[in-house]
């Protein structure tokens, strides 16, 4: 408030007239007092209900009333061993006494008995503690029950309100012994709390100060029709005035943009008003279950929601309270709570510190350093999830689906169930893929059968692998149920057992790579039915390669899945053509990157998984390596940031694998015969190379056949030691080296025929 002091000119000495410059000084005063009335009456409703002590408090405190608690029980039973032991050693002197001096012991014994039997009922009662040889009950400190929470709120209120009282009586005894001593110290006191209860602070906001709403809204001008004049601190002319303390009081945030934590279970009830999940009127009825407390990097809470409000209901509204907490959707995840003592009301809240939980790089898969694996225990490590907590998939018994956006992850997942499979010698792999490349060429070394293209003519092949495999599997069962009854204990669940396995009947992983390409293909593709009438004349009847493709992979999946068949199955087009229903419904266990909306997530993950929480249609752009994955249990979904294996490391771990595999004798298929011709090309390779590097070392451009031997045999005598002028000719040739050539001059000879240094770059020229 600014106020001018001046003397008109007609006015005489000694008269001062003040002007204030500022009009509506009045109105800014009293809407002062009234917000700090609003202030003070919220901070003492506060400090009376105890709302200013946070759920973590009261939680610490009532730990520790519990603590205590159980030490002063532990003491009692502590000193109740030394009592029975001291008894009894005096009972035993006793009897000792009594017998030396030959009297009968009966009564003593049955003391003796009496008081070791107490005894031991006592030490049972009890442990000795660690470090100190202490005595403690063997139950560890109980967690505090929401009854519990209550109980230790209720304590601090009634302190509170006893301190108020006391407070109030000391007051009316010193009025009453000195009226004019009471009166001064109300006149300091008074002031001074009034101050302290109106000051600005942070520690009140919109949800202490609710009971005043209407009160704040006409002190904003809300309903208000004047207004006045405009200063550089005041509202433009037109506009309500809004007091500057007022945004203080009543207008600040919920949450700490930065960090989206809470004060408390008020605060958190009150964002799931604001998202819509719960009404105004229902807060009574919401909880938070526990406290909230920190989980990895970010904070979690178990809300309990009013009855008849389904938790499927509040994680389908993910979006609405990250808009309430002023966060990106990224940073929360919600699942029904389906624990022990979760039910269909209840769901679990978890809300990261960043925007970005899962970090930008990328973590190695422990697959790359294994010497070997094993599949049916050790299951596949796939990454961490937002709390750094490791997730592994068991996927025998099963097969996944795997779906979302090109370039954001799809092959590195699958690419770890390969690698997983590719170090257990037991594992029989089949690949299909529906575009060459190189991303599953490494499987050729270990891969029973490998196939690759959409052409009319490879679609045909995968028709005939997938119902030769089939046959191949039923024949297995027909195996299992002899073993069955010759042996039941060695098939005891009717299934492959690791034994089995070992002996020739592992399991098999069908591994389905650009799903998409290879529907699309088949769906040009017509195949002839059998048809009875078709020898009368009539055209021979055929159905779409789409449709007994779809039909191929889902029935391989139902029938097979007993004996040992899985199947992993990728498309990066997630809509009703790549991902037929009749597919997606026998892969129990799914996973989606990034996706464009939740109708492509449903696609992937199914109605069920999305209702309940499953959003990779909320990823970002930065969610590459991201995965949320639906194992089918209970537990719902997770999301997780998974392992990475490039394709140099895939390579040597196929070879790993076929190594293993060649050790076991489980190497089969097309394998075997691209393992030879991969072993003759690199034969070739070094050949080639050794011929270099001989030349090289002696100096030469060119080489008579004869003196090419010497120089090898002299450089590898255990590769080379045997070799002769026509196999190495033969050699050469199928390496690539050509044959030999008129090199003019050479080892006395006027023009000897041999080869050139370039010809041994293996262009054959």
């Amino acid at each position: 408030m600014a106020v001018e002091l001046h003397k008109p000119d007609d006015v005489q000495d000694g008269v001062i007239d003040a002007e204030v410059v500022e009009p509506g000084t009045m109105d800014r005063l009293k809407d002062a007092y009234a917000v700090q009335r609003v202030r003070v009456a919220a901070r003492l409703r506060r400090w009376y209900a105890a709302e200013d002590l946070t759920e973590e408090k009261i939680y610490a405190k009532a730990v520790e009333r519990l603590r205590l608690r159980k030490q002063a029980k532990d003491d009692r039973i502590v000193a109740e061993v030394a009592r029975i032991r001291t008894q009894l050693g005096q009972a035993k002197a006793r009897a000792r006494a009594h017998e030396a001096a030959g009297g009968e012991s009966m009564s003593h014994t049955y003391e003796i008995e009496r008081l070791s039997g107490e005894l031991a009922a006592a030490e049972a009662r009890v442990e000795i503690r660690a470090g100190d040889g202490r005595k403690s009950t063997a139950a560890d400190v109980p967690v505090p029950t929401a009854k519990d929470l209550s109980h230790e709120r209720w304590v601090r209120k009634a302190k509170r309100a006893g301190a108020t009282a006391a407070v109030g009586f000391g007051w009316l005894q010193l009025a009453a012994a000195d009226f004019l001593v009471g009166l001064g110290v109300s006149g300091v006191a008074i002031p001074v709390a009034w101050w302290y209860l109106a000051r600005e602070d942070d520690d009140l906001d919109e949800t202490d100060i609710q009971e005043h709403d209407e009160e704040v809204e006409q002190l904003a001008g809300a309903e208000s029709t004047s207004a006045p004049a405009a200063s550089a601190d005041t509202a433009v002319e037109g506009e309500p005035y809004l007091p500057p303390t007022l945004a203080d009081a009543g207008k600040v945030s919920l949450v700490k943009r930065d960090s989206a934590r809470v004060r408390g279970e008020l605060d958190l009830i009150t964002a799931l008003v604001k998202a819509g999940i719960i009404r105004a009127d229902q807060k009574g009825e919401t909880h938070v279950v526990g406290v909230i407390q920190p989980a990895g990097p970010g904070w979690t809470a178990t809300i309990e929601l009013p009855r008849g409000v389904k938790a499927e209901t509040a994680v389908s509204k993910v979006a609405d309270l990250a808009s309430s907490l002023r966060i990106k959707k990224t940073r929360i995840e919600m699942k029904a709570d389906t624990s022990e003592d979760g039910h269909e009301g209840r769901f679990v809240l978890w809300v990261a510190n960043e925007d970005n939980p899962y970090g930008s790089g990328i973590t190695p898969s422990p697959l790359i350093e294994a010497p070997a694996w094993d599949f049916w225990k050790q299951g596949v490590p796939l990454g961490s999830d937002a709390r750094a907590v490791l997730q592994t998939m068991y996927l025998l018994w099963s097969s996944l689906l795997i779906g979302g956006l090109m370039g954001y992850g799809k092959s590195y997942l699958a690419r770890l169930v390969a690698a997983a499979a590719a170090l257990d010698p037991t594992m029989r792999i089949i690949v299909v893929t529906g575009k060459t490349g190189p991303d599953w060429a490494p499987l050729r070394h270990i891969a029973h059968r490998w196939i690759a293209g959409a052409d009319p003519g490879t679609i045909r092949s995968v028709l005939d692998l997938m119902e030769s495999t089939i046959g191949e599997m039923q024949d297995r069962g027909t195996e299992l149920d002899r073993l069955y009854e010759e042996n039941p204990e060695a098939v005891p669940e009717g299934k492959i057992t690791p034994e089995l396995a070992k002996r020739g009947m592992g399991p098999v992983l069908l591994l389905v790579d650009e799903l998409q390409e290879l529907l699309d293909g088949a769906a040009l593709v017509q195949v002839p039915i059998e048809d009875e009438f078709a020898d009368e004349g009539r055209r021979p009847k055929t159905r779409s390669g789409k449709d007994l493709m779809v039909e191929g992979f889902a029935r391989y999946v139902r029938v097979t899945r007993f004996v040992g068949g899985m199947g992993v199955f990728i498309t990066q087009r997630p809509d009703a053509n790549s991902v037929p229903t009749a597919l997606r419904e026998v892969c129990a266990k799914r996973g989606s990157f990034r996706v464009k909306g939740d109708r492509s997530a449903r696609m992937v993950l199914g109605d069920d998984a999305v209702a309940a929480g499953a959003a990779p249609h909320m990823l970002g752009e930065d969610s590459k390596g991201v995965v949320v994955l639906d194992q089918g249990a209970e537990e719902g979904h997770v999301t997780l940031k998974s392992h990475v294996i490039t394709l140099p490391e895939f390579k040597d771990i196929c070879l790993r694998g076929r190594d293993l595999r060649i050790d076991a004798g489980t190497l089969t298929g097309d394998a075997v015969e691209y393992g030879k011709a991969a072993a003759a090309a690199a034969d070739a390779r070094r050949l080639l190379e050794d011929c270099r590097t001989v030349l090289d070392a002696a100096g030469l451009d060119r080489v008579r056949t004869e003196r090419l031997i010497d120089l090898l045999t002299a450089h590898h005598p255990g590769r080379y030691g045997e070799l002769t002028t026509a196999r190495l000719q033969s050699r050469l040739r199928e390496a690539g080296a050509g044959t030999t050539r008129k090199i003019g001059a050479v080892d006395g000879k006027a023009n000897a025929n041999g080869y050139l240094r370039d010809q041994f770059d293996g262009t054959g020229k």
